[in-house]
């Protein structure tokens, strides 16, 4: 029998080396400095007080990466970091990044005891009581940075998620856990009769609000505080999930479906945005992945198309429809029963 290629296995001996690499240049701040002008890394080690040689290391494997340029000793942003990784930018994945780094880097330390306690590793690891975004929530700092990098990850799929059905039989959405916005501006920009309101924490809202101000949909677009699980629900006649049930157990997201069937005017309907596992569950790999993300972070976990249709239709939802988007998000829609 031929001996298989290596090349997957060192690929992925090496593979947490790339994203440590760029979480620790977002870290220090090299592709924010970068963007204000080009530098050596001797400029850049004094700005960052950093070891020169070292920070010139991390620089030349940030350019090997694809993303910086190198240019007679000269770094500079490609494209690529300067859509993404900066702060300034509208598409910033950085907050996302730190998020990464600070949390789930930790956290997948922890995946062995995780698998063998089937258990998330929040308090084992930080050591806190509370939920995982009370940690995010700890500070304004804290919260605007986590949220920053949920709003660039949302801008990933929402155009997408709002035009994979034909949402103009609904005039009224409830954006469930919102957080900035990202889903609701895109569904009122592409359906010009369709109000939205967005329902997260107070403290979560404040940071919705710039972007509600920059839509040309602003005017149909409103606020609403409230814990989803305690607090009443707004009347709507189309809600919309993302990121949510992924969180919690089957019979949490029933409660919560449960919630929302109960707050939909008749004929109304569910759009739940999530990664979609095939049906053997041994992908998408961004999608597996994720559903080990969950288990060191959460109670909850990735599921099947079969599995989401299994919880919506138990919980007085039928006529399910899936789609794959193309974009780290998929779709499933499913209409209250009457």
């Amino acid at each position: 029998m031929p001996v298989p290629d290596p090349a997957p296995v060192l690929d992925l001996i090496e593979a947490f080396r790339r994203s440590k690499t760029m979480f620790t240049a977002v870290r220090l701040g090299l592709f924010d400095l970068l963007d204000e002008a080009p530098a050596t890394a001797a400029q850049l080690a004094a700005r960052t007080g950093t070891h020169r040689e070292a920070l010139q290391r991390l620089l030349e494997g940030c350019a090997a990466l694809g993303l910086l340029s190198l240019d007679d000793a000269i770094f500079s942003n490609t494209d690529l970091a300067r859509c993404y990784l900066t702060r300034g930018s509208p598409r910033s994945l950085s907050g996302y990044i730190r998020y990464s780094d600070d949390a789930l880097y930790r956290l997948w330390g922890e995946l062995e005891a995780a698998v063998r306690e089937g258990a998330p590793r929040w308090q084992q690891v930080f050591g806190a009581r509370g939920s995982l975004f009370d940690h995010f929530y700890r500070t304004e700092e804290a919260r605007a940075d986590f949220l920053a990098g949920m709003h660039g990850l949302g801008l990933l799929s929402s155009p997408a998620l709002v035009r994979v059905f034909n949402l103009n039989a609904y005039e009224t959405l409830a954006d469930l856990g919102g957080g900035t916005g990202h889903l609701a501006i895109a569904a009122c920009e592409r359906y010009g009769r369709m109000r939205a309101v967005i329902y997260d924490r107070p403290d979560v809202l404040a940071h919705a609000r710039p972007h509600i101000e920059a839509s040309p949909a602003r005017e149909r677009i409103t606020c609403m505080a409230g814990d989803f699980f305690r607090d009443p629900l707004p009347r709507a006649s189309l809600y919309a999930l993302g990121r949510i049930l992924h969180d919690w157990s089957d019979e949490r997201c029933l409660e919560l479906l449960a919630r929302v069937r109960a707050a939909l005017e008749p004929g109304g309907a569910v759009l739940i945005a999530e990664m979609l596992l095939d049906e053997d569950r041994c992908g998408p790999l961004r999608a597996s992945m994720q559903s080990l993300n969950m288990l060191v972070c959460t109670e909850g976990r990735e599921r099947t198309e079969s599995e989401y249709r299994a919880l919506v239709e138990a919980a007085g939802f039928e006529n399910v429809e899936a789609r794959r988007t193309g974009t780290p998000l998929d779709a499933l829609l499913a209409r209250r029963k009457q």
